[in-house]
């Protein structure tokens, strides 16, 4: 069934920076695969100050929306990213329990009924693993960095059997979400300096997240072939897992290191695809075609 019958509504990512954001390409081209004519996705630069402002205009605008006018379509939904995962839930009418236990919400729902905040997050990062690493049996993780990603990052884990990873942060008071997500969860991370002395080889995880901005994990990678990158190797019939949540530039220096190894890699862009995929069907009420999606960003 295509979308051709269903209204044209609008949506769009905020966040800053947001220049860069592959969000766009993933949403509009869902809607073109689904049929759903008039549909528009925008992105808007946009701080924590700004956004209690946006929200209640699109509260105050929505009812009177024409969709006749392609200035005035209906919202349908927001993508959000950083730094307003944290500051939506206090915005909003309605919080998705997932989203409250993570403290991060990455997606608002517009209905008749409010707005609503929920997480695809979570679900981007599992699905990222497993489609990395299927058969791989994952019993140990450690997630690098301590924001909204990585409380996201702790219920990815929690969902796949692992509940108590190694979380290495720079600052444990400035990681006091990520502390807090993890006693809602009921979860029991690990917390650890990241430090200049922290080194990848010593990371012996069986997968490994990166929730830290593009370049911040440079200085754990040394060139790849050296001796690091040598003690990524790992036993026969195992492989050991990285997800980059950062896509730009890629490969990253960590990625080509773990790569080097031995060790499987997953991008930042394929935790994008599936959690835009979730925010699509959440937004459209179709299934989202995965393979448009990919398409899009490949």
């Amino acid at each position: 069934m295509t979308g051709s019958a269903k209204a044209a509504r609008r949506a769009a990512v905020l966040g800053s920076p947001i220049a860069h954001s592959l969000s766009p390409a993933l949403h509009l081209a869902a809607y073109q695969a689904l049929g759903l004519d008039g549909w528009q996705y925008s992105k808007a630069e946009m701080t924590e100050a700004d956004l209690p402002g946006f929200l209640q205009s699109i509260r105050v605008t929505q009812s009177a929306a024409d969709p006749e006018s392609n200035s005035q379509l209906p919202w349908a939904g927001l993508s959000l990213t950083m730094p307003l995962k944290h500051a939506v839930l206090g915005l909003v009418d309605f919080v998705e329990p997932l989203a409250k236990a993570v403290g991060a919400a990455n997606t608002v729902i517009v209905s008749r009924a409010g707005l609503t905040a929920a997480n695809s997050d979570v679900y981007g990062i599992v699905a990222a693993i497993r489609e990395t690493a299927p058969n791989q049996e994952l019993q140990t993780a450690a997630i690098l960095g301590g924001g909204a990603t990585a409380a996201s990052s702790l219920a990815a884990l929690a969902e796949l059997g692992i509940k108590d990873p190694e979380v290495y942060v720079r600052s444990l008071e400035r990681s006091r979400g990520v502390a807090m997500a993890a006693a809602r969860l009921h979860v029991e991370p690990v917390f650890r300096k990241l430090s200049p002395a922290t080194r990848l080889d010593a990371i012996t995880a069986d997968v490994v997240i990166s929730t830290l901005p593009a370049h911040a994990a440079d200085w754990l990678a040394p060139e790849a072939g050296g001796a690091a990158s040598a003690a990524m190797t790992v036993p026969t019939g195992r492989q050991r897992v990285l997800l980059d949540a950062a896509y730009e530039p890629w490969p990253s220096r960590l990625a080509t290191v773990w790569a080097g190894g031995g060790g499987l890699v997953a991008s930042g862009k394929l935790m994008l695809l599936h959690q835009a995929a979730l925010q699509v069907q959440m937004m459209t009420g179709y299934a989202a075609p995965i393979a448009a999606m990919r398409q899009a960003i490949d």
